[in-house]
This record gives structure tokens, C-alpha cells and sequence, in this order.
């Protein structure tokens, strides 16, 4: 069965070194946390907020040890008034037998705003 893994994380500027950084912890938390496999991933998409436009986060995961072939794609969130800013949004689907209440959703930084009530821990995630 293919499940959704969300994640999200903030950088502190539109610099490509950090967003590549950046999202690259966000990704190997994801797998970490949900014991994935680059093999067990069908594809991810990633968005970012309309002021993050000086790096393709996608390069972040195609670095990654055997991440070369999964798919992954770019695109902007929506520019909605009072939005959180500088956020890198992930969208992993995974072939797992986990049941959906299971998935543990990592939110990093900032991006801990999001979602606290899917945050088990966040002292630990914020940095």
C-alpha cells in the first residue's frame, strides 16, 4: 500500500547552500523515523514557499546515497497572505504495510507551527 509522508522545514534565508542542506536533513528524518528505504519510495514532491527561488530543493534528494533514481519534483505552495515564510514542504509516497495513524510527520524549525498536533516531540525537532 502507498502512504503519504509529510514533512516540512524552514530555512532562515533564500541561500541554495542552506535549502539544499536543509532539505536533505528534513528528507533523511523523514526515512529515519519511518524506517524508509529509498527502494520503498514511489515519489516525492516538494513545494516551497514563493520566496525560496535561489535552489531546486529536489537536488537535495537526487544527492542522497541511493536516492539517485527515486522521482521527485519542485513546485511552489500557494502565496497565501500571512503564511508561514522561507518553508520547504515534502510530500513522500511510500510503499509501507504501516497503518496511516502509524506515519510519523516530521515537521523541523519553524515549520513546527504547522502542525503541533503532529509533532510527538518538539523540542527535540526544533533547532
Amino acid at each position: 500500500m502507498i502512504r503519504g509522508v509529510r514533512g516540512a522545514i524552514t530555512v532562515g534565508a533564500d541561500q541554495p547552500e542552506e535549502i539544499l542542506r536543509e532539505t536533505s536533513r528534513l528528507v533523511l528524518e523523514m526515512a529515519k523515523e519511518n524506517g524508509i528505504e529509498p527502494d520503498d519510495v514511489a515519489s516525492v514532491i516538494i513545494s516551497t514557499t514563493t520566496d525560496i527561488a535561489s535552489a531546486f530543493p529536489a537536488k537535495a534528494v537526487r544527492t542522497l546515497e541511493d536516492w539517485t533514481y527515486v522521482p521527485v519534483m519542485c513546485t511552489h505552495e500557494m502565496d497565501v497572505p500571512g503564511s508561514l515564510p522561507l518553508c520547504i514542504r515534502v510530500m513522500m509516497h511510500v510503499n509501507t504495510n504501516v497503518a496511516q495513524k502509524e506515519i510519523q510527520h516530521i515537521y523541523l524549525n519553524d515549520a513546527v507551527k504547522l502542525r503541533p498536533d503532529l509533532v510527538r516531540n518538539t523540542e527535540a525537532k526544533v533547532l
